[in-house]
């Protein structure tokens, strides 16, 4: 079988162009070579001097993290290429020189192989307790599979692509990660948090966002809706409500929260395709069912 090839994805809106020529140069560096490298501007306007042999794609509006990563999909699979897709966030560094290299040969080894969750550390090697994609994150430098992988930094089979389909457009971003996730491991996917292939990352907060509160929670309204079998919907969003209710000490944020949860329950979020109890099963003995 013919080696994987890589395909780097990068969104920007063009305000950081010191750390996106800073992520793509680390790009060029990689002793392994990505067949193809692509950025999409999210209503960036226009992308100026980007390296020789790097495409643009520039979208006239913002169509969020999903949409913009659907464009990114639709455009390496053009090229014909591409089997396996990275995603890195603009203000990300690859420090390491081998990333694309271990990374295809961990889709090398394993057919079934569908998502791999890098991990994510500031500047002074810390990685945040959010940044671990699993319960009991105390040991970020532990891997193995998990249910869900963090957005910044990841690869995904195109194949796996193929089959499940892409990001979901409605969510614009917060928990398009694991909707992506629940999907593949739903399809026999595995999703493995491997720590030997670190992106560099600021350290930040998603509540720097003004719209973090309500897309939190209309997202994962969506992500039970969508995916979800019947009887677990209202014990996975009581169990996140319970949380957010002791976990948000700011009565704006909870607020917002609220207003978020009315309009998931009010609005569609996409097709209802829900999973299997096999899988319900498999996460639970991942250590995550889909309820917590």
């Amino acid at each position: 079988m013919a080696r994987p090839r890589v395909g780097v994805a990068v969104l920007t809106m063009g305000t950081r162009p010191k750390e996106l020529r800073a992520l793509l140069d680390s790009v060029a560096m990689q002793d392994e070579p990505p067949a193809r490298v692509v950025v999409v501007g999210n209503g960036a306007g226009s992308l100026k001097e980007l390296p020789d042999g790097v495409h643009g794609v520039e979208l006239p509006e913002n169509r969020g993290v999903s949409g913009g990563r659907n464009v990114a999909i639709e455009t390496l699979r053009a090229f014909g290429d591409v089997d396996v897709l990275v995603d890195l966030d603009d203000d990300g560094l690859l420090v390491d020189a081998d990333v694309f290299r271990r990374l295809t040969d961990l889709y090398e080894a394993d057919p079934a192989l569908g998502i791999v969750s890098f991990r994510i550390a500031d500047e002074n090697g810390e990685t945040q307790r959010r940044h671990v994609p699993r319960l009991g994150a105390k040991d970020p430098m532990r891997g193995g599979r998990v249910t869900t992988f963090l957005g910044g930094g990841h690869g995904l089979s195109m194949r796996m692509l193929d089959q499940i389909g892409g990001w979901p457009e409605e969510f614009f971003f917060t928990h398009e990660e694991t909707d992506l996730a629940w999907r593949a491991l739903d399809k026999g996917w595995t999703v493995l948090y491997e720590p030997g292939l670190l992106l560099q990352h600021p350290k930040t907060s998603p509540a720097r966002h003004a719209v973090y509160y309500r897309m939190t929670a209309r997202n994962r309204v969506w992500l039970a809706k969508r995916n979800l079998p019947a009887p677990l919907v209202p014990v996975y969003l009581g169990v996140w409500t319970l949380l957010t209710l002791a976990r948000t000490r700011s009565l704006p944020g909870l607020r917002a929260w609220f207003a978020g949860f009315a309009e998931g329950v009010r609005r569609p979020g996409g097709a209802r395709q829900p999973m299997r109890w096999a899988t319900v099963w498999r996460m639970g003995r991942l250590g995550r069912p889909p309820v917590i």
